[in-house]
């Protein structure tokens, strides 16, 4: 298992249409699936043909879709196939899908796949503050624990780190690992500390996933089944934040995963009363874009400006001459900084240090992209920088500076090596130019010659189904 190819949409890609079919049988799922995997375009496709009485041809979205935007078209049907949304070669969406999102947007039912709110009064504590604060200590602990792998920082005075169960899932997807008897972090466990905190989130419940599959596949005996966990993270990422649900309303495998996701700050169940549940906002923001968490330190109080905090903020003032002064409190930050800067001195409120060819490169080695450090330095830029650059009509960052970040990366990319498939041998060059401008077209091809007549892919499913309604269609042809 590793984190680095555990993204939601790999996962569910990876999938088999018979798993879809489970998880489309709750209007949650296809809800949650179509507002968080789904582009705009894809998206519209779906909601024309939702309540089409008559089959959508594919020539009649010919005639809808600008000729410049067929790339974009092509790419969205890719997107629908693979996700099992619509069928293979048609426009008509497959029936659990249909049937569960109609319910998800009409109403109506007996299927609770939104939860059932708990009747029991809400205790006086609880409310949207307490929340924020229960999931983001419960997160933080978390990223603590990483954080101390680097030997930069260790576990903050009066935490008790994570569970051993969460400690248990960060060594089996190789985030952190113990090298003679000490905790290391790993390359995957750097690019997890700077990947945005709704990403982080969803790397733990797929390795936690993982792991439910792994024992299986070992014979383990376990009432927990994977398909049913995914549909009700995707139940968690449904519900409103703030507001009681009955536990009671839960099948009792369901119930059998709340320790592990109150762990990992996801739900709050009072002490007093284990009949109720609440969803923080780690769990309701699962499936939307409302929180692009960057700050790798919170991991969780940038979902609402409001409850911002200021011993978390760092903000980074960079000279030309590679020198950075980042004015920051929390040691999981300054550990963070660390992980691409040589840092020189350090201050109450207040660490400087350079970006040096050493620094860099050893992030890189990390897994950590020149992309990702500019990224992180463009976000946490001080207030006065953006506000210079706007007067002046310049980039926020220096440009010398940007360019050396990702020159110096490219010292460690002499080579490099990337999975797909390579196709050549085509019958004919008409067969090739077709099938490649496909595969461009979904965005999979990732080189090509035209010349002599070969390219590479980097997935395949649906090349493969490309090539295939191709021949029937051509023996079609000679047939008639």
């Amino acid at each position: 298992m590793s984190v680095s190819a555990s993204s939601l949409s790999q996962y569910l890609e990876q999938l088999p249409g018979t798993t879809f079919r489970k998880l489309y049988q709750q209007p949650s799922t296809a809800f949650a699936i179509f507002r968080r995997m789904l582009p705009h375009m894809a998206k519209t496709i779906v909601m024309a043909i939702l309540y089409s009485p008559t089959p959508f041809l594919l020539s009649d979205l010919d005639l809808w879709v600008k000729p410049t935007a067929t790339r974009e078209k092509d790419q969205a049907l890719a997107i629908l196939r693979s996700l099992h949304i619509v069928q293979p070669q048609s426009l008509t969406l497959t029936a659990n899908f249909k049937n569960s999102l109609r319910l998800a947007l009409e109403g109506g039912g007996d299927h609770n796949s939104f939860g059932v709110p708990s009747t029991d009064p809400i205790p006086a504590e609880v409310d949207h503050a307490f929340l924020d604060r229960y999931a983001r200590k419960k997160w933080d602990d978390i990223l603590h624990y990483v954080v101390s792998a680097t030997g930069l920082t260790s576990i903050e005075k009066g935490s008790s780190g994570p569970k051993q169960s969460v400690k248990d899932l960060l060594m089996a997807g190789r985030l952190v690992e113990r090298s003679h008897g000490e905790l290391k972090i790993t390359h995957i466990g750097f690019s997890f500390l700077l990947q945005e905190a709704n990403a982080q989130v969803w790397a733990l419940l797929l390795l936690w996933l993982e792991a439910i599959d792994a024992a299986h596949a070992n014979g383990a005996k376990s009432d927990m089944d994977s398909v049913d966990m995914l549909s009700f993270f995707f139940l968690l990422a449904s519900l409103e934040f703030g507001r009681a649900y009955s536990t009671d309303a839960l099948t009792e495998s369901r119930r059998n995963m709340l320790p592990v996701l109150i762990d990992f700050g996801l739900i709050y169940i009072p002490q007093h009363n284990t009949h109720q549940f609440f969803p923080t906002r780690l769990a309701t923001t699962l499936t939307s874009n409302e929180t692009a968490l960057r700050s790798v330190s919170a991991g969780f109080s940038a979902a609402s400006s409001a409850t911002s905090d200021e011993q978390d903020k760092c903000t980074i003032i960079l000279e030309t001459n590679f020198r950075m002064y980042a004015y920051v409190h929390s040691p999981l930050q300054i550990a963070v900084l660390a992980l691409f800067s040589d840092l020189k001195f350090r201050f109450k409120g207040l660490v400087s240090g350079h970006l040096t060819r050493k620094s860099i490169k050893k992030a890189v080695s990390h897994g950590i992209t020149a992309e990702q450090i500019v990224s992180y330095l463009s976000t946490h830029a001080d207030e006065q920088m953006y506000r210079y650059a706007a007067a002046n009509n310049k980039p926020v960052l220096p440009p010398v500076v940007i360019d050396q970040i990702r020159l110096w990366q490219l010292d460690t990319e002499r080579i490099s090596t990337r999975d797909g498939y390579l196709f050549k041998e085509f019958d004919e060059y008409k067969e090739y130019k077709a099938v490649a401008d496909f595969a461009d077209n979904i965005g999979v091809c990732a080189w090509r010659n035209d010349k002599k007549g070969i390219f590479f892919a980097t997935k395949v499913e649906q090349i493969k189904d490309f090539m295939k309604s191709r021949k029937k269609a051509n023996e079609a042809g000679n047939a008639g």
